[in-house]
């Protein structure tokens, strides 16, 4: 088993799209505006709604019959990254104005940092020996 798809949610749908595009480089791949947004993330696909469009449920006879969804709150998201990418990952924030909220080495070895999309989710990037993986 593994994960094919993560959701993230953002009211400013726009603005937090254009962050994933832009300053972290995933490729779009669907969008329905003011809806959603989905990018592709080598062998998995992050989509990213917008909570109050999603919570409401299809309409009778709609194609798509995708239940209500939604969260409240700061998600996370972590994105495995070498130690050789750690660095580069660091500067292209940098470059871009992300601030990096933490930065530390994982007491069983590996290193993470954090920072925040524009709808306040919390990114992380990950060395996958983390988890001993």
């Amino acid at each position: 088993m593994k994960v094919l798809e993560s959701a993230l949610y953002a009211e400013n749908l726009e603005d937090t799209a254009a962050f994933y595009e832009n300053v972290l480089g995933l490729k779009k791949m669907s969008e329905a505006p003011g809806r959603h947004v989905f990018f592709r993330v080598e062998g998995s696909v992050l989509l990213v709604f917008r909570p109050s469009a999603t919570i409401t449920p299809a309409s009778a006879g709609a194609s798509l019959p995708v239940p209500p969804h939604g969260a409240v709150g700061h998600g996370h998201l972590c994105f495995a990254a070498s130690a050789e990418e750690m660095e580069d990952w660091i500067t292209r924030l940098s470059r871009s104005g992300v601030k990096i909220e933490s930065d530390f080495e994982w007491p069983q070895g590996g290193r993470s940092i954090y920072f925040r999309d524009p709808a306040g989710n919390s990114i992380e990037f990950a060395e996958p020996r983390i988890w001993g993986l």
